[in-house]
């Protein structure tokens, strides 16, 4: 019995192999063992469009990890020379309205271009659980089987703007994979957009008629940041209300200052599920980019993505270090409980912990 209860022992542990094993038997279990990642051989693979490595990247930088940190940052920096090649657009509206269907029909129709398109789409987070939907793919039956098309579904957490955290760096390794096309697909639940309008080169806000949805759009911020109004599921007997709603929209659009880019934004209709008025959208995209290319406008815009990421990243840093130094997590329960029990001010119990983070 004593002998039994030893090789199982032994054989319990995942890093000892088990006693008495043959040189095939032990062959195999090193095999079996985690490898040490290997960052310059994972670009290698990434820049070859190896869409399985591209996911693994994309899934060491969204880690929280303290020891992916590293490696993390060393990948993002081999891959970047290779980035800032491609189209970033961003894509938003309320939940209901239809963007995976129409990401979907964009992105095939871009495909027949003869377009590489990645699509990063940010799932809601459950406020209870933390868990994410991650729906996208079931979503995009067509285009998910596409080799030229890459879906990565990330939960938004509490990220604002519905942005996943690390959704910038998750560009770069897209570009560095060689994809031409880069549709960022936000939760739409009334977040700041934001964030999602300093990482993209065009702003499309989609719409739904009908449904009081047009009031809900005319906001000045919302409305000021859109590069384009797309009416959605403008077919069978809602294609009256979505003329209606387009013409709202145009009005409301006369009301703001031209953008610095120099375009005018424009409202159109479209029905992504029919696929009608996706192409013409593409064409109202492409003219877009012509315009503020030649006026350098689109620099000028890369330019300022690079600023906010920079100090995206800065607060970013100084949080995580905040919140992981050994005093402040030794005492931020006990000054928030004071601060629930009125025994001391927000801000005086703010000011102590970051005197704690100072030490």
């Amino acid at each position: 019995m004593a002998k039994d209860t030893s090789q199982h022992s032994s054989q319990g542990d995942a890093s000892t192999p088990p006693k008495n094993t043959t040189n095939k038997a032990l062959e195999r279990f090193k095999q079996q063992q985690p490898k040490e990642l290997n960052i310059s051989i994972l670009v290698e693979q990434i820049l070859s469009h190896d869409t399985t490595a591209l996911s693994q990247g994309i899934t060491l930088v969204e880690s929280t990890q303290a020891k992916h940190a590293e490696k993390a940052q060393q990948l993002i920096n081999q891959c970047l020379p290779h980035a800032n090649t491609s189209i970033r657009i961003g894509i938003t509206g309320v939940p209901g309205v239809g963007k995976s269907t129409f990401i979907e029909a964009l992105g095939n129709t871009l495909i027949k271009k003869g377009k590489k398109v990645a699509v990063l789409a940010v799932d809601p987070s459950s406020t209870i659980s933390g868990g994410s939907i991650l729906g996208d793919k079931t979503r995009m039956e067509t285009l998910v089987r596409s080799k030229d098309a890459f879906i990565r579904p990330s939960p938004s957490g509490k990220s604002l703007g519905g942005v996943a955290q690390k959704t910038r760096e998750s560009i770069i390794l897209c570009e560095a994979a060689g994809y031409d096309i880069i549709i960022i697909e936000t939760v739409g639940v009334g977040q700041s957009e934001t964030v999602v309008h300093s990482m993209v080169d065009f702003f499309l806000l989609l719409k739904l008629a009908g449904a009081g949805d047009e009031l809900q759009g005319i906001k000045r911020g919302i409305i000021e940041m859109a590069d384009a109004i797309v009416i959605n599921k403008a077919d069978g007997d809602n294609r009256k209300h979505a003329r209606e709603a387009r013409n709202q929209f145009k009005k409301a659009l006369h009301l703001y200052p031209q953008s610095p880019s120099g375009w005018l934004p424009e409202v159109l209709m479209c029905s992504a599920l029919h696929n009608e008025g996706v192409e013409e959208i593409w064409v109202l995209i492409e003219r877009y980019l012509d315009i503020v290319t030649q006026n350098q406008y689109f620099e000028q815009r890369r330019a300022e993505q690079n600023t906010y990421w920079l100090l995206q990243t800065i607060e970013e840093q100084l949080k995580t270090s905040f919140y992981n130094h050994p005093a402040v997590k030794k005492a931020l329960q006990s000054q928030i409980e004071a601060v629930r029990q009125h025994k001391i001010t927000p801000f005086a119990a703010a000011q102590l912990l970051l005197d704690l983070n100072k030490g």
